[in-house]
This record gives structure tokens, C-alpha cells and sequence, in this order.
């Protein structure tokens, strides 16, 4: 971690790693801003980017589905009126969950909601992606989009009558006592920003041409900041330690232990690879030989990626929870080391875990 920084993979990054709820290591390296030169502690609040898919979202469509008010063949049409009569009408919640929509990846909306009033930005990004022609038929494909968990987050809202954030922090976060894992709303009329509460320290990250500032507390992602910092793809910042209280919970269900928010059933439902896909619902395996997760994880493990450099891994055959959070986007969304770094430093960790723990 300390030669990733000197070597300008990420400016400043905490590495955990835990044998289920014990906790082996926890360090912080590096700055969290290079223009000041702060430190990153342990509690240094990192944008989680894409670990938002897994650690918000899809836990949120789990409750819904365990608790009787979704089902994994739901059509969106369902739970969504405006989905009828579009091509989105028949895409079912496991589509989503797994990116077998026949969504793209990635579209920018953000240039054209970004005049929007606030509280209409999310609802104009939720229509354009709704009428976002598809790129394969339906369950045919797998395409990895950010589209699909946008939709998944105005399911959650549609069948819960509450806001993502609030849904997930009351039924998730807070029985938890997760205090450290929360979205930023950017919208006045939504909710207080947290950013200018001065007892939380958020590492930077990229300097946006389009917001002419480096991003501070801010989320990274273009579509889910003009929204209004809510969505279902982006927005969830956290600590590595609330990252892990969360992925050690996620953990109990895997090995069918009771959790006390996640019914085991359905988390393990979550992450069969169904007649042979290789991406669960929700959550993503190791890919190989070339997985960023390393040589060692076995093949039932299930994590995320977050593009600001985040990452976290479950492997249940042992056991072993990582996270690693690191701003290595900031300055520039252009450095890209962290690619080769990912598997070496899972791999050290594969090593170390097995010396430590009877496997």
C-alpha cells in the first residue's frame, strides 16, 4: 500500500481485511487531497462509487423480495406504469439485478438533465432511460449498466414509497449501527448536504471539466450528481470499516447463518450464478486468472468494483473479507494503475490470511 502510493497508483487508500467480523488489518496510506496534503485515516470518508450496486440497491430489492413485495420475475411493467407499452415492459427484476437487460452501459445523461430543477432532475434521468433504446433483446445478454440499477432504485421507490437513502438506512444501515455508510444529497429542498460538516473528512477525487472543480464530497459520477446524488448505480460514500460491517453481515447469509437484516435465503438466491452466468445478482465473482481479486478467492466468492478505485471481496470457503477504498482517480480519472495493482495486493492478503487463519 505505502510503494502503490510512492508509486502514484492512488494518492491515499485504507486496506481492511477480516476473518469474518474479526478484524486482522486495518491501515490507512497516503492523502486524501494532494492539493493540503491530509492524511487518510480510518475515518476518512471515501465515494464508493459503484459499491453502491451491491451495498444499497440490491440489498434494498432483497428486503422487498424477502419480505413478500417483489418477486425476482417481476416485470418491470409491474411495479413501474410508465414501463408499459415501452420495450422495458417485460424486463424482469433478476434482468436487472444480473445486466441482462439489453440496456447499455452507460449513457451521458447528465448533459442534458443538468439544467433541470433538482427535485425533477431524477425523474427526468429515470424517463430518458426508460425510453433509451435497447442494445439486445431482453435475457439474452450480458451487458454491465449503470441503466438497469437506476431503474432498480425507482423500483425500490415505487414499491416502498420511500427514497433510496432513507429506505436502506432505515431497514439496513441503522439496525446495523452502520453510522458511516450514507449518501450525500446535493438537492436543499431534499435533504442537508454533508459536506460542509466539518467533523467528516472525504477524500478527493477527480477534478471535473464539466463542474470546473476538484470533487469533494461530491459524487464522482456525472449522471448520478446532476440527479441530485441519490441513485441507484452511485452515490454511497463510507468508511472501510462500515464497509466491512456490512459485507460481514452479507458474509452470515452466505453461510446460512441468522443475520440480523438479511434473510439468508434470499442473499444466497442473490448470488447463484444461474444456468451457468458468471456475474450474480447484484454483486460480481472473480472473473479467472485475470480477476482483480487475485489468484486465490475461490470461485463462490462475490464482490464489486467501484470506479473511484473501491473495492470489496466475500469468500465464504474461508471466510476471508476485504475491502479496500482508495481515491485513485483524484487528480485525474486518467490514472488507471490500480489495474494491475488490485490482484497483487489480493493475492498478498490470500497469504497473509491463510498464515494467520487455520483454512
Amino acid at each position: 500500500m505505502a510503494n502503490a502510493v510512492e508509486h502514484g497508483v492512488f494518492p491515499g487508500g485504507v486496506l481492511l481485511w477480516a476473518n469474518r467480523g474479526n478484524v486482522l488489518y486495518h491501515k490507512a496510506f497516503g492523502v486524501t487531497d494532494l492539493r493540503f496534503g491530509i492524511p487518510v485515516t480510518l475515518n476518512t470518508i471515501f465515494d464508493l462509487a459503484s459499491l453502491t450496486k451491491p451495498l444499497a440497491t440490491t440489498l434494498a430489492v432483497a428486503e422487498l423480495i424477502a419480505s413478500g413485495r417483489l418477486s425476482w420475475k417481476t416485470d418491470l411493467q409491474d411495479v413501474l406504469p410508465a414501463a408499459l407499452g415501452t420495450d422495458k415492459a417485460r424486463i424482469t427484476i433478476d434482468m436487472l439485478l444480473r445486466h441482462r437487460s439489453g440496456l447499455p452501459a452507460h449513457r451521458p445523461y447528465f448533459k442534458t438533465i443538468k439544467t433541470a430543477p433538482c427535485m425533477e432532475a431524477r425523474m427526468h434521468l429515470r424517463q430518458m432511460v426508460l425510453h433509451e433504446p435497447l442494445v439486445n433483446e431482453p435475457g439474452s445478454k450480458e451487458t454491465y449498466s449503470d441503466l438497469g440499477f437506476i431503474l432498480l432504485a425507482w423500483v425500490v421507490e415505487a414499491v416502498s414509497g420511500v427514497r433510496l437513502d432513507i429506505f436502506v438506512r432505515n431497514q439496513i444501515f441503522n439496525p446495523l449501527k452502520i453510522n458511516d455508510l450514507f449518501f450525500n444529497p446535493l438537492c436543499s429542498d431534499s435533504a442537508p448536504s454533508l459536506v460542509k460538516n466539518t467533523s467528516l473528512v472525504f477524500a478527493a477525487t477527480s477534478h471535473c471539466p464539466w463542474r470546473r472543480k476538484m470533487i469533494l464530497g461530491e459524487v464522482e459520477d456525472e449522471n448520478a450528481w446532476a440527479a441530485g446524488g441519490i441513485e441507484g448505480h452511485a452515490g454511497l460514500f463510507g468508511t472501510a470499516a462500515a464497509v466491512h460491517c456490512l459485507c460481514s453481515q452479507i458474509l452470515q447469509a452466505l453461510e446460512n447463518k441468522e443475520s440480523k437484516v438479511l434473510n439468508s435465503s434470499v442473499i444466497r438466491c442473490f448470488t447463484d450464478t444461474k444456468n451457468g452466468m458468471t456475474r450474480p445478482a447484484g454483486f460480481d465473482s472473480p472473473s479467472g486468472e485475470d480477476s482483480s481479486s487475485g489468484r486465490f478467492f475461490s470461485k463462490r466468492s462475490v464482490g464489486h468494483l467501484g470506479f473511484t478505485g473501491t473495492s470489496f471481496w466475500i469468500d465464504p470457503d474461508n471466510g476471508l473479507i476485504t475491502v479496500l477504498l482508495t481515491n485513485r482517480v483524484h487528480p485525474s480519472r486518467e490514472n488507471i494503475n490500480i489495474k494491475k495493482f488490485r490482484p497483487v495486493i489480493h493475492d498478498l492478503i490470500a497469504s497473509a490470511y491463510k498464515g494467520n487463519i487455520q483454512m
